[in-house]
């Protein structure tokens, strides 16, 4: 009794949050909600957007050339966030709020020019300078969050942040179970030109956080300008700066090979079990809105948890169940003789260890100081996104060859089992202030 009265005065004691703020976090946690909404926009619309766009390129809409194609796309759409590293040095420069702005502008404006798209070719440039525009916006939204809250507050910051994320993937799941359906590929991605609105707001209302505006004032003082990106791959950050890479480079193999490949294999289950085509788009959807529920769950769960047991030993327990949930769902439920209802019940459980992204959130501001945070970061998450083009499109040419997506999916668990072994040369940053 007298610890739940301790937790309740703790609570109460916590550092208000000012108007700037709380319109800060609001305005991130938008960008990243539609950020997420725009990635998945284009899983739920692979298949009728490339079935029409294909012989207008000299392609026949097979199934197999969509397959081919899709992957083709996607791993271009994963180069473009990769090479979202840019915006982390401009914000470490320039400040935090334009650029996160900036970031939510490009991916607004270049997903609603994919409604336009003639061809292939012109949707893959779409892709590739919304995924720029996407990839940035993490390392800018998760830096801010992590400079402008209070020490006590952050932690559970990041949580609330991640939601975001995946709060989009609900949103594009539930548009194209009500706009999609009845309305067609082109829509959806207009919808996806709505964060324009967020990034504007992001520029009035939202101010500076102090703790870049000290960095840059004691940058000006001594007359010295931090190279970021040299500094975190120099003597002091090099090994935390590549360790970083390799555990996120696994986060986001996971996430694609998941959450990409989730609304096909719903669909196709769907269809084994008797169901028409638009019946199969409705359940693809309300599976996505599962998984997106618990992942949220997820997110929201991990900041305690990892204030209580530390940081890495929370990875390892959401790295260990991405490897089981994603084993269960596509290597086993999939080829089950009546497998959508266990195969749907698979991935609520994944989609809650998904949530290991909200640790990064919280972690990776705490291992580097403000003068090359926001470098780190954009440098750490771009780095996996490489990796992972590569590895979805091996998926593709897996999937082509074998005709399933099951195994080849299901084998990235393999991945997160890798991962427990580089997670013990992470920093352990459990109980430490954000450094200045």
């Amino acid at each position: 009794m007298d610890s739940l009265m301790d937790r309740e005065r703790t609570a109460r004691r916590r550092t208000p949050l000012n108007r700037s703020q709380i319109a800060g976090f609001w305005g991130a946690w938008a960008g990243w909600t539609l950020d997420g909404m725009d990635s998945f926009i284009y899983a739920l619309v692979l298949t009728p957007a490339l079935t029409e766009l294909l012989p207008h390129s000299g392609y026949a809409a097979t199934p197999a050339n969509v397959g081919l194609a899709g992957s083709i796309l996607f791993a271009l759409f994963l180069v473009g966030w990769g090479l979202s590293f840019i915006w982390g040095p401009i914000a470490d420069r320039f400040g935090r709020t334009k650029v996160l702005a900036g970031t939510i502008f490009t991916f607004a404006i270049f997903t609603g020019l994919a409604a336009t798209a003639h061809n292939v070719w012109e949707l893959g440039i779409y892709r590739f300078i919304a995924g720029v525009g996407i990839g940035g916006e993490w390392a800018l939204a998760g830096t801010y969050v992590a400079e402008a809250w209070p020490e006590d507050r952050r932690k559970m910051g990041a949580g609330y942040l991640q939601t975001g994320y995946y709060a989009g993937f609900f949103l594009a799941a539930a548009l194209n179970y009500t706009v999609g359906v009845h309305y067609g590929w082109r829509v959806m991605f207009l919808t996806g030109a709505v964060p324009v609105v967020v990034a504007i707001l992001v520029l009035l209302r939202v101010k500076e956080t102090e703790r870049w505006e000290k960095a840059e004032q004691q940058a000006e003082v001594k007359a010295i300008r931090t190279k970021p990106l040299r500094e975190i791959l120099g003597p002091m950050y090099r090994r935390r700066t590549w360790v970083a890479c390799a555990l996120l480079t696994i986060a986001i193999i996971g996430l694609w090979a998941g959450a990409v490949y989730e609304p096909s294999a719903v669909i196709q289950l769907a269809t084994r079990s008797g169901m028409d085509k638009a019946g199969a788009i409705k359940t693809a959807s309300l599976a996505t809105g599962l998984l997106s529920i618990g992942t949220i769950l997820g997110c929201l769960a991990l900041p305690p948890l990892a204030e209580k047991i530390g940081r890495r030993r929370t990875l390892a327990i959401y790295f260990a169940g991405m490897a089981v949930s994603i084993a269960g769902a596509f290597g086993w439920a999939f080829y089950l003789p009546n497998g959508l209802a266990p195969f749907i019940a698979w991935l609520f459980v994944l989609g809650f260890f998904g949530g290991n992204f909200a640790l990064f959130s919280l972690w990776l501001p705490e291992q580097f100081e403000t003068r090359v945070r926001a470098t780190a970061f954009a440098f750490c998450t771009s780095f996996g996104r490489f990796i992972g083009a590569g590895v979805n499109f091996l998926l593709g040419a897996a999937v082509l060859h074998m005709h399933t997506l099951g195994v080849p999916v299901a084998l990235t668990a393999l991945v997160f089992v890798a991962g427990l072994f580089l997670i013990p040369f992470a920093p352990e940053t459990k109980g430490q202030v954000l450094p200045q």
